[in-house]
């Protein structure tokens, strides 16, 4: 859009949308990593479930940025 020397409101438009829909791949990661990965984990052993929180606190570090 850039390239075609598009409105400036309309290519802020798209990366709106583009950035919230990798939002939205990110959250849906997270939840399946919490629902599957650490779940078993905890279950299978408390040591790796602890290891996978961390895991998961690191993980929700990158993704909020902080």
């Amino acid at each position: 859009m850039v390239a075609d020397d598009r409105y400036c409101i309309d290519v802020l438009t798209q990366i709106s949308a583009v950035t919230h829909a990798l939002q939205e791949v990110a959250l849906g990661l997270l939840d399946d990593h919490v629902r599957h990965c650490v779940t078993d984990a905890a279950r299978s052993e408390p040591a790796k479930g602890e290891a996978k929180l961390d895991e998961l606190t690191l993980a929700l570090r990158r993704v909020l940025r902080l």
